[in-house]
């Protein structure tokens, strides 16, 4: 009888795993590659995957920033401002002149580390709602650009700063490896190392239940101030990789908070937090990459695509929250959730949720 359990719990848990996004989000993106594939044929050729891949990193990147974020609770809405802000910020201090390259790229990621601080000391401290904090920082932030410029951004980017996200390192096959792609992969294993560190576990603990945290000696405050940190640097280094090929305007960011918002509900992180891993978040941003090509290769009216971008973003809530439901109702208080991110096997129940206290990886 036993064995019979064991047995029906692993069934449980493959058909949990099987049912949530973050299994759907990777058969999401295999198919929208194979229908693009079969309309394009070149696109499966290396030299046009590497082109794909550069124009996704700066969105996984941006993921990767929105992730932390939204897997401790909260919101960021400030990424999108913060991307244009930066961009216009770094062409009118450089103007084409390469030796002010390097001073800009830090003086940006002091501001990228200075918006998340008020982001996150505001929210935490002053318990102002994220939502509302980060929507009025992205106010501010456009509203200052826009008084700076006068409406009209002035100055030009050093070819030092566009070759992040424009060039690549040379090869016969793939003909260039993207420089963005190489920064977005390294983004991307850093963030996995960090979820599976003590304070990847602690951050979807808080999100998961943050009374529970604070009572288990987490300072909550830190941990989710942290996170809003590292989504502004994210949004730096994204701005960086997009002043590549965009041009020096104050709407480079527009929307770009919402496109990073459904990035990772494609991925199946729930809204709300405690659920969800790093890379299915960034699959999740490699399938919006991949839906919007297959958009521009059926030839879709620009002005249909925000209708479709909505549609997506419902869709893919409703598929989180249903598997968030189903994993929070069936497994009995003290058993293992087939549906956790992997290291929450040990849990405590607090009230209806349960935080994580096995010293075992998890959310990567």
């Amino acid at each position: 009888m036993s064995g019979l359990r064991e047995r029906s719990g692993a069934l449980a848990g493959l058909m949990g795993r099987l049912t949530t996004g973050t299994a759907t989000v990777f058969a999401l993106l295999v198919s929208v590659l194979v229908v693009i594939t079969i309309l394009n044929p070149s696109f499966a050729e290396p030299p046009s995957l590497m082109t794909f891949l550069r124009a996704a990193a700066p969105l996984v990147v941006l993921a990767i920033g929105q992730y932390l974020v939204i897997v401790s609770g909260e919101f960021d809405l400030s990424v999108g401002a913060l991307v244009g802000a930066q961009v216009v910020v770094a062409a009118r201090l450089i103007d084409g002149m390469e030796e002010r390259t390097w001073p800009v790229l830090l003086l940006m990621m002091g501001l990228g580390v200075l918006v998340g601080l008020v982001n996150g000391l505001v929210t935490t401290l002053l318990r102002v709602p994220s939502f509302i904090t980060t929507l009025g920082t992205q106010l501010v932030l456009f509203g200052a650009v826009r008084l700076w410029t006068g409406g009209a951004p002035t100055g030009a980017l050093s070819e030092g700063f566009r070759r992040w996200g424009r060039m690549g390192i040379d090869m016969p096959v793939l003909r260039q490896l993207p420089y963005a792609l190489l920064i977005a992969l390294v983004v991307a294993g850093l963030a996995a190392l960090l979820m599976r560190s003590p304070f990847g576990r602690t951050l979807i603990a808080t999100g998961d239940n943050d009374t529970a945290a604070a009572f288990a000696g987490v300072r909550v405050w830190r941990v989710r101030t942290i996170a809003f940190v590292l989504s502004s640097l994210m949004a730096t280094l994204a701005a960086v990789l997009i002043g590549g090929f965009a041009g020096v305007t104050a709407q480079v960011g527009d929307g770009l908070e919402f496109t990073a918002i459904t990035a990772v509900v494609l991925g199946g992180v729930v809204l709300g937090g405690g659920r969800g891993t790093v890379t299915a978040a960034i699959a999740g941003a490699l399938a919006y990459q991949a839906i919007q090509r297959l958009f521009t290769q059926l030839a879709l009216p620009s002005t249909a695509r925000p209708t479709l971008q909505g549609l997506i973003i419902i869709a893919a809530v409703a598929w989180a929250a249903r598997g968030s439901s189903r994993a929070t109702t069936s497994p009995p208080a003290g058993h293992d959730d087939p549906t956790d991110p992997p290291g929450t096997a040990a849990t405590a129940g607090v009230g209806d949720r349960h935080i994580a206290t096995s010293p075992a990886p998890a959310g990567d």
